[in-house]
């Protein structure tokens, strides 16, 4: 039976695939910083694994992906998904804490649970393993405002180049999925109303989260002689292609 690990697995995307990956028939570790929302993403599930713990927290991260490792005896796959947005405003009236505790979580984060999924598949009998890491549309575009939430996206694009290189010797594959207007909570305003380039605001079109979860899927399910480097899945009608 195969083993993920996925961050921020009690809300949205990340339970969204976490409830994928169990269908699907693998162990999966449901990790985030609160216990009851992994709780319920678990549902009793008897392959689901809560690892409670803070992915800005290197000590706390190493525990958990070993307590994972320890009970499954090997880790097939890292879904790097936890993250946090900000709401939209121009570069001088973003807050240079927020900006700070967004890229602890969005990028420092995902360099964390990167590090100890890495470590892991390095060192285990077979060697190698897949991390994808969960990017954005705007790793490419920026929305308006977006200035602290964009940087953080372009940097995993970073990431997730250097850690397919590095993976290599390994056997470990990285690979990045940019997700635009998934209809989660987060993504809900969308159906509201969003400011745009022009200065307007308007409804965005939206898509289910099943897409991107069976899409998280198939990228796993790879064997590891093949990779989808990046996968842009969007809403089919949404301001990506000619934004602004």
């Amino acid at each position: 039976m195969k083993s993920i690990l996925i961050t921020g697995a009690g809300s949205g995307v990340g339970r969204a695939t976490a409830n994928a990956f169990l269908d699907a028939g693998w162990r999966v570790g449901l990790v985030g910083r609160r216990e009851g929302p992994l709780q319920e993403t678990a549902a009793g599930n008897e392959h689901a694994l809560v690892l409670p713990c803070d992915v800005t927290d290197e000590a706390e991260v190493d525990a958990a992906f070993d307590k994972a490792t320890g009970e499954w005896g090997h880790l097939d796959a890292l879904f790097n998904n936890a993250g946090v947005s900000l709401g939209g405003a121009p570069i001088d009236e973003i807050d240079v804490g927020d900006w700070r505790k967004l890229i602890e979580i969005n990028l420092t984060g995902s360099f964390i649970a990167a590090r100890a999924a890495f470590r892991i598949m390095r060192h285990q009998d077979p060697q190698g393993g897949r991390i994808i890491n969960n990017g954005s549309v705007s790793a490419y575009v920026p929305r308006w405002g977006s200035v602290a939430y964009t940087a953080s996206k372009h940097a995993i694009t970073g990431l997730t180049k250097t850690i397919s290189l590095d993976g290599r010797p390994f056997n470990i594959a990285c690979g990045q999925i940019d997700i635009g207007n998934a209809l989660t909570d987060m993504a809900s305003k969308m159906t509201a109303g969003v400011p745009q380039a022009d200065g307007s605001i308007a409804v965005e079109p939206v898509m289910d989260v099943s897409n991107v979860s069976d899409s998280v899927l198939h990228m796993a399910s790879l064997p590891l002689e093949a990779n989808v480097q990046f996968m842009t899945v969007m809403a089919s009608a949404m301001p990506y292609i000619g934004r602004g």
